[in-house]
């Protein structure tokens, strides 16, 4: 098949499918039917951009249903960083006009004493994991190799020593 036919077949299928992206897009935008327009057309456009990534004979509908909610994710966050900004311009207009001066807390002073004890309570496995990846905020990929281990493994261990950690503080 030509590229130019596979394209046309491509286009066509994905025009069929903006009646279900309209409708998750309502679903996701609450009803807000302007803003599901721009959340689907923002879908379509990217669909077509990216469309020599799309596999097929694979679900050209779900592939399409994840970009629409990616983009209505990347969407929502926009809007609260741009509520967040006008609010503190509501309070100093010129604060956009001033260096930032923020600086990360240190998470291990942060901490309360009986949460300390509770994560150096953990298995050592889990322990290392929840502090590279929460507390020191590397990536799974950086925790994995400085402990040596495959990244599924950094994930397991993440999730079970919060289970544990979160079990242990509620109780």
């Amino acid at each position: 098949m030509p590229a130019d036919a596979h394209a046309d077949s491509f286009g066509s299928v994905l025009a069929s499918l903006v009646p279900d992206l309209r409708f998750r897009a309502l679903r996701l935008t609450r009803g807000d039917a302007a803003l599901a327009d721009d959340v689907v057309q923002d879908t379509v456009e990217r669909a077509l951009r990216f469309s020599a990534q799309y596999q097929v004979g694979t679900n050209l509908r779900a592939w399409a249903l994840q970009i629409l909610f990616s983009v209505f994710v990347t969407r929502y966050r926009r809007s609260r960083r741009d509520k967040n900004a006008l609010r503190a311009l509501m309070i100093d207009p010129c604060a956009w006009t001033t260096p930032e001066s923020f600086a990360p807390p240190d998470a291990n002073a942060a901490l309360t004493p009986s949460i300390r004890a509770e994560l150096d309570a953990l298995p050592e496995g889990f322990r290392s994991a929840v502090t590279l990846v929460d507390l020191e905020e590397h990536s799974y990929r950086e925790a994995a190799d400085q402990l040596g281990v495959p990244v599924g493994t950094v994930m397991s261990r993440l999730h079970r020593g919060r289970k544990i950690l979160a079990a242990r503080l509620a109780a």
